[in-house]
């Protein structure tokens, strides 16, 4: 019971980062229809940007957690303006050529601002504490990134179900040509949507620093895991996403306690026989 316990908890919190930073991810995939593989670099930049606020400038936790949020949100603003916009309408190949090479400027811009080494987020007191759950002592952090993932879930269902955004947003992934006639800024939604991912993957980026450890190269390390949630939830789908996050981050860290030698073979196996029985995902659409 105690293993069974452990590894629900440690799942839980590596589920939530996962699907923090993979929602953006499967919202730009599955609704914009962009092959986006700098998705990762977002929660690269805020990573790095909370190390340098509060490593290099010594500025607390939680001024450092929000800024570093913002700040990555204002690069991807431009970047998908200028970037982003003239490839919504390229083939998927041509889509994965031009944001494969923005990951590497990502990459390269990191590498030479802050170097190759590990990036670390220094945490408060207060979150470095453990609490005693009885069955074992685990970091108030853990209890964080849990909170911080529910929180987002129900900030997501109620921006995308209950607000003028999401109707307007759903309006102009069904039908651009026809939203636009009716008054809707479909640039300026796909904007804020864009925008709105890169945020999620920074704060994603920063609360799972110590689970995902960060560095320069942090976007290709775990480009094929962010990806592998949106495969196995489902493009588009956001509670798929949350399904497969959880589902996945459980899947691993039980591979990891039970058979540790073998983890990675049997996490893999276990994905390719999930996507076998159901190509397009838990919640994806049937062609």
């Amino acid at each position: 019971m105690t293993l069974l316990l452990n590894i629900l908890v440690d799942g839980i919190a590596y589920g939530m980062i996962l699907f923090m930073i993979a929602v953006g991810l499967s919202v730009t995939m599955g609704l914009m229809r962009v092959v986006n593989l700098a998705h990762g670099g977002f929660a690269l930049l805020g990573g790095t940007f909370a190390h340098w606020l509060g490593s290099d400038l010594g500025w607390p936790f939680w001024l450092a957690l929000p800024l570093a949020v913002l700040g990555t949100v204002a690069l991807s603003m431009p970047l998908e303006r200028l970037i982003y916009r003239r490839v919504y309408g390229f083939t998927d190949l041509q889509q994965v050529l031009a944001t494969i090479g923005l990951t590497f400027l990502m990459i390269a811009s990191v590498n030479l601002w802050q170097g190759s080494s590990l990036l670390t987020v220094p945490l408060p007191e207060g979150l470095k504490a453990s609490v005693d759950l009885g069955f074992r002592t685990l970091p108030v952090h853990r209890l964080v990134v849990i909170a911080f993932g529910a929180a987002v879930v129900v900030g997501l269902w109620l921006l995308l179900d209950r607000t003028r955004f999401g109707i307007r947003l759903r309006a102009a992934v069904d039908n651009r040509g026809t939203a636009s006639a009716h008054g809707i800024n479909t640039d300026r939604i796909f904007m804020l949507a864009f925008a709105l991912g890169a945020g999620l993957a920074a704060l994603g980026g920063v609360l799972g620093a110590e689970i995902l450890p960060i560095d320069a190269y942090y976007p290709l390390r775990y480009m094929v895991l962010f990806l592998i949630v949106v495969a196995v939830g489902g493009m588009g789908s956001i509670p798929g996403s949350l399904l497969a996050a959880l589902g996945l981050g459980l899947l691993e860290t039980a591979t990891r306690y039970l058979v540790p030698d073998y983890a990675t073979i049997a996490f893999f196996a276990l994905v390719i026989a999930l996507l076998t029985v159901r190509p397009n995902g838990l919640m994806g659409k049937i062609a």
